[in-house]
């Protein structure tokens, strides 16, 4: 029987980084997605494996490992995070065209609302 093409569990061919197939991590290992669906975060510690899998649209994909022992909690929204965010987000969907807030964070491609593109002449 041979192994999985990613399984590495010391490292030796992936630059001493341990890595496994997808779905093949061993317990006590998340990636940032999963840790952060707990309420946790890396918190600093380097990675300790990696899972790689071969994409639908070629190549090889990666996602990084963290020890669930060393994660530290989320930390919490302060008042000032909160307003530099809904500042952030009020930039996004503020039309610098027509001045008005869109509604929606506006697409990058066009860099305005809706309605300013759909207003805007074609280059000839």
């Amino acid at each position: 029987m041979s192994r999985p093409r990613h399984w590495d569990p010391d490292g030796a061919r992936h630059g001493g980084t341990p890595t496994y197939p997808w779905r093949m991590a061993p317990l006590g290992l998340f990636t940032r997605s999963q840790l952060r669906a707990k309420g946790l975060r890396p918190g600093g510690q380097d990675v300790a494996a990696q899972v790689m899998w071969r994409s639908r649209y070629g190549g090889t994909r990666a996602a990084y490992l963290y020890r669930l022992a060393l994660a530290k909690p989320v930390r919490p929204m302060t008042p000032a995070r909160a307003t530099a965010l809904a500042k952030a987000n009020a930039a996004r969907r503020t039309c610098p065209a027509c001045g008005t807030d869109a509604g929606y964070a506006l697409p990058a491609h066009l860099g305005t609302c809706l309605t300013c593109a759909d207003h805007t002449p074609l280059a000839a």
